[in-house]
């Protein structure tokens, strides 16, 4: 039996237990399931758990040591419950909890809060976690602001780390507003030949990784002829006249430099060493194999000219 876990997280003060709160208060969510309420850190709004008929239940998790398998089960268990709600600590990571959580649970949504008028203090000081808050949250919800917000900072580091994240704005006056504002990729994916500037390495892998659809396929890239630049990276796993094939990028700070490539395919008997600089022109085709363990996508050469690393090798979201 699948166990729906709903996730919330940003820093202290960030808004989560009166979103909980409300989100139980509500008559869509109210269904007189037996919910377990995890917090893992206390702010100054307490719960009141009187309103909900005695199927809401609070259980503390004060150390990222009692964030266990057998410690959640066991809470899970002692309630009888039927669902369960997070309340997250920001400074810890995500990884730890989904490393925890037992197998029939499965995060059914994440959602992220952030107090915008100490938004810029902790995005600027504390990079790294606000970064692993924001990448799996399906919505974020930019509250406390006012006329004087600058929407725009807000809207752009949501999305320099997803292009499908929700963003909401909750003023202090009781507005609710969607964010609405465009962003155009810097590349046109209806051209007859897609060329991605190095600036835009960064943008093309995530937009092109976040169109994948479930089974590993994108209708959006299919099909697509690219010229994009990048190294090669030798894999002996892969077949002859294969190789990876990208740049490393980082996510949010230095600490987090990582490989984001992808299969390349020549019909070319070429043999190239590690770190060789190419200008790739290539059909971008989504192919079943074992690197991938399912399906991902494939480079299918077309020509390859060897060339100069860039000025900033590393690719960024800015």
């Amino acid at each position: 039996m699948e166990i729906p876990v709903y996730l919330f997280t940003g820093f202290l003060e960030s808004g989560k237990t009166h979103m909980i709160h409300e989100t139980l208060a509500d008559k869509r969510f109210q269904n007189k399931e037996r919910t377990l309420v995890l917090l893992c850190e206390e702010g100054e709004e307490e719960y009141d758990t009187s309103a909900y008929k005695g199927n809401v239940f609070i259980e503390k998790i004060e150390l990222p040591s009692e964030l266990n398998t057998d410690n959640l089960l066991s809470l899970f268990r002692k309630h009888k419950a039927e669902r369960v709600m997070v309340e997250y600590n920001g400074m810890w990571m995500i990884k730890l909890l989904y490393d925890a959580l037992p197998e029939e649970w499965f995060v059914y949504q994440e959602v992220m809060c952030v107090d915008s008028t100490t938004f810029k203090t902790y995005n600027a000081n504390m990079r790294s976690l606000m970064y692993d808050k924001f990448q799996g949250c399906s919505v974020v919800f930019y509250n406390r602001c006012t006329d004087e917000t600058d929407i725009m900072e807000l809207h752009s580091a949501a999305r320099a780390v997803s292009r499908s994240v929700g963003i909401v704005y909750e003023y202090t006056d009781g507005r609710i507003k969607q964010d609405d504002i465009e962003d155009p990729l810097p590349f046109d994916l209806d051209a007859p030949l897609v060329e991605i500037e190095d600036r835009d390495y960064a943008i093309w892998y995530r937009d092109m990784a976040e169109s994948m659809e479930t089974g590993g396929k994108s209708p959006r890239y299919e099909g697509k002829l690219f010229k994009v630049k990048g190294f090669v990276l030798p894999d002996k796993s892969l077949p002859k006249n294969s190789f990876a094939f990208g740049r490393m990028v980082m996510t949010c700070c230095a600490e987090d430099i990582s490989f984001h490539g992808m299969i390349a395919v020549s019909d070319k008997n070429e043999d190239y060493k590690q770190g060789t600089w190419l200008i790739l022109t290539a059909r971008l085709n989504f192919e079943k194999t074992k690197l991938y363990r399912g399906y991902g996508p494939v480079f299918h050469i077309i020509s390859a000219e060897k060339t100069d690393a860039p000025d900033d090798p590393v690719a960024t979201f800015q």
